[in-house]
């Protein structure tokens, strides 16, 4: 058992900053995905900052890194600084997620105006 989301993935998925624990346990991905689905919003911030502290690196696969903060944005759709990141995630991966990030960056300039880049072209 792992002591936390974080811990989870990084049995699995490896950490470039520090080394995975050798916890021993059976790694299968469904059953993170599963923890992940039903993890509360902090649990999931706290992996995806422990484990890509820096939006283009670590090596969480971008499928695990957008589902994670689609759900943790579900569970705090009031919080601009969370979907700041999230549109700076999508930007990574190419124009296919270009107007969903866009959408996020006015939602979170809208609750927040002050966070706004100035002179942004997003």
């Amino acid at each position: 058992m792992h002591a936390s989301l974080t811990e989870h993935a990084r049995c699995l998925y490896d950490d470039e900053y520090q080394d995975a624990p050798g916890c021993g346990g059976d790694h299968h991905e469904q059953y993170f995905v599963e923890e992940l689905t039903f993890a509360d919003a902090d649990s999931i911030v706290a992996m995806l900052r422990d484990l890509s502290p820096r939006v283009v690196e670590g090596r969480l696969p971008v499928w695990v890194r957008n589902l994670a903060y689609r759900l943790a944005i579900l569970q705090r759709p009031d919080d601009p600084v969370l979907m700041r990141e999230a549109a700076d995630s999508l930007y990574l991966h190419g124009p296919v997620w270009d107007d969903v990030a866009a959408d996020l960056r006015r939602r979170a300039d809208v609750l927040d105006p002050a966070g706004a880049v100035v002179g942004s072209s997003r």
